[in-house]
């Protein structure tokens, strides 16, 4: 079993408990899914399949980081594609 870390008394997670998060984008995954992060606490969240937030644990951590390989090998497949067809034309 996991020993879990107390958690420390922070300022910005209580400024976060009152006022809620102040999110910005930490990582562009895909055109749609992003990491976010809060700037206050740190919290961690990215954007679900349904379009909601989640916390960003570490499976939606592993899966984000396959799309962002997956969405990476298409796009510059995708970018040859086009310029091999405008050398063509």
């Amino acid at each position: 079993m996991k020993n879990k870390k107390p958690h420390l008394f922070s300022p910005g997670a209580l400024i976060c408990a009152v006022f809620d998060h102040r999110f910005e984008v930490s990582q562009n995954i895909t055109d749609h899914i992003k990491e976010y992060r809060c700037t206050r606490c740190g919290q961690e969240m990215t954007d679900t399949a349904q379009g909601f937030m989640a916390k960003l644990t570490p499976k939606f951590r592993e899966t984000n980081a396959f799309l962002a390989k997956f969405h990476q090998r298409r796009c510059s497949r995708k970018m040859f594609q086009q310029k091999v067809f405008s050398e063509a034309s």
